[in-house]
């Protein structure tokens, strides 16, 4: 079995530069001299021995990631973006868990990140409450939380990276006001989180600003689960009945994700309406799959690959030099128009 000292043998090379290539630390290793490393490794079939490295080093190459369930996909898209980074940039694999935004769960997975030698995190969960997340950090854990921006973060040791979700409802009702609706409606899984309150806020705001205090209203959908994370195609499918019954009916709907707008268009379409001609869908994330539906899915877009660039970087960094301050960053989303959206009926007919 080949070790790490017939590697760097062969590759001409000391078994530091080797460490290096192993361990991500590319940046102190010129382009020729990670090449002659890597064509060393893969020729000699080289295997590093991860247990004897967490034993020398107290920790092991990878990043946890915890979201509330990968059965909605934007949290499947979020990691293959974060994988991707991780292993590009630091050869760290990924450690994926779902949690379904409950805090002793997570609390958990801390437990069984840092016992594994585990060093970084990165948490996509939008509670209210963070102090959880401060206790992993004070136990030595680097934590990244996704999409929960907290001002300010003088008091806090946890990171926040985010899209701007008030924004995002902003721009999403403007769309819609944009081509003459003035009966709108957001809708949302029932289950409280920062991030869906601050895309109702920005919706708000804009449909404030456009005059539209009593015909625009935030309609909530009753899950079973807490948050409804598993079930947003479905919940979206039974609220088509919740929009048909309101009096008067929505021409626009923003919903918070795109997988509730999925589900919402097939219960319209079912129930013999007609996206867009009879009534208008915009979702927000900007899955793949909203390029693919049947009208295609306008939608706010949000930056995963500079979201989970910003992560990954801040997780493992903040391992490695925990002194430094936490960071709040945000990013801006931005709207891709597709067929679900069109001038309200009324004026067709004028």
């Amino acid at each position: 079995m080949a070790t790490i000292h017939d590697v760097a043998a062969l590759a001409g090379v000391s078994v530091s530069s080797v460490s290096n290539v192993l361990n991500g630390r590319t940046e102190k290793l010129s382009p020729q001299t990670f090449s002659r490393v890597e064509k060393a490794i893969s020729s000699l079939n080289y295997r590093p021995n991860r247990a004897a490295r967490q034993l020398k080093t107290g920790h092991t190459p990878m990043l946890g990631l915890l979201v509330p369930s990968t059965a909605n996909p934007m949290y499947g898209q979020l990691a293959l973006q974060v994988e991707a980074v991780a292993q590009q940039r630091y050869g760290y694999r990924l450690l994926l868990a779902n949690t379904h935004r409950d805090k002793q769960h997570e609390a958990r997975m801390f437990d069984d990140l840092l016992s594994f030698g585990v060093q970084s995190v990165i948490v996509v969960s939008s509670r209210d409450d963070e102090r959880h997340l401060e206790d992993a950090v004070a136990r030595g854990l680097s934590v990244v939380s996704y999409d929960r921006a907290t001002v300010p973060v003088e008091n806090s040791r946890v990171d926040h990276v985010s899209p701007d979700n008030f924004k995002a409802g902003y721009i999403a009702a403007d769309h819609l006001l944009a081509h003459g609706h003035t009966r709108l409606a957001f809708l949302v899984p029932s289950g409280k989180t920062v991030s869906r309150s601050n895309k109702i806020a920005g919706f708000l705001e804009r449909t404030a600003l456009a005059g539209l205090h009593g015909s625009c209203e935030v309609v909530q959908g009753q899950v079973a689960q807490t948050f409804g994370d598993s079930e947003l195609a479905d919940l979206g499918f039974a609220m088509a009945s919740q929009i048909m019954a309101m009096r008067p009916m929505p021409t626009g709907i923003v919903t918070v994700n795109d997988m509730l707008a999925i589900g919402l268009m097939a219960g319209l379409h079912q129930a013999g309406l007609r996206v867009p001609e009879d009534i208008s869908v915009v979702g927000m994330d900007g899955l793949s799959i909203a390029a693919f539906t049947n009208p295609g899915l306008t939608s706010v877009v949000m930056p995963l690959h500079e979201m989970a660039d910003a992560m990954v970087q801040r997780a493992v960094d903040r391992s490695r030099q925990p002194e430094q301050r936490p960071v709040n960053f945000i990013f801006q989303p931005t709207l891709v128009a597709r067929q679900s959206v069109a001038r309200p009926a009324s004026s067709h007919r004028e």
